[in-house]
This record gives C-alpha cells, structure tokens and sequence, in this order.
C-alpha cells in the first residue's frame, strides 16, 4: 500500500501529514511556507509513494463554504494539475485547530510552545488525516 498525505492549507503555511504505509496510523511531518509546498512535495514524492491527497475542507457552522476557500481552489487546481494520477479528497476541517490546540495542553506543552503557529498546523493536518481515516473504516 501507499501512503495518504494531508494538507491543512493556509495563507502563510501548510501543515501536512502522512499516513504509514498500512494506512492505520496518521502522523504530523512538517509545517511549510505556502510558497515552497510543491517544491517540497517534489522532494517529497520521489522518495515516497502517495495514493490519495486529503485537503481540509473549512466550512461555516451552517455547512457553507468558508472565506478561506477561495486560497485553497487554486491549491487545489494547481495539485491536480501538478500530480494527476493522484486524486484528491476533501475532508470537513471544522474544529481542527481548536482541537490541536487541546491536544497540546492534554500533551503538557509550555504556553510557548503552544504559540507556535506551525506546530498547530502540524497537528491539525494529522487530526483532518485521522478524521479521513476513522471516516473510511
């Protein structure tokens, strides 16, 4: 099997992380500047096998459509077109940077270390990746 990887997509930064290879436990691996994610992912995908990306979805209480999507369409246009032979899935990320939040003060982090923006990121994109997983079994 291959890998799964997951983008919490932001302005500023992308929290991404990926799967083992059995597809069972999701991991945080690295916060990059939006700006460099392809070059990134370049280096990335010729050292490891991706089947399936997974983008968090930011969605409104009411189920629609967040502000930020508007970043995250051309993101998402420019993955596919970039990397067609692997496909795309959104998942709903509501709550996910209130609960890597959480999960840093459950973990014992110092409130220095839990203003670190790129580790919430991290952590956020492992929680969409364990959403996607919990979802598919």
């Amino acid at each position: 099997m291959a890998r799964i990887l997951a983008f919490d997509y932001g302005h500023k930064r992308i929290g991404l992380a990926v799967t083992d290879e059995l597809q069972i436990i999701a991991s945080g691996i690295e916060t990059v500047d939006t700006k460099s994610i392809f070059s990134f992912l370049n280096n990335y995908l010729a050292n490891e096998n991706v089947e399936l990306f997974i983008v968090g979805e930011p969605k409104q209480m009411d189920n629609s459509a967040s502000e930020s999507e508007v970043f995250i369409k051309p993101f998402i246009k420019k993955l596919n077109s970039t990397y067609p032979k692997i496909p795309i899935k959104r998942v709903d990320e509501r709550f996910t940077s209130k609960m890597a939040f959480q999960s840093m003060i459950d973990g014992g982090l110092k409130k220095k270390q839990r203003q670190n923006k790129a580790l919430i990121d991290k952590i956020s994109a492992t929680i969409i990746l364990q959403t996607y997983l919990d979802q598919k079994h």
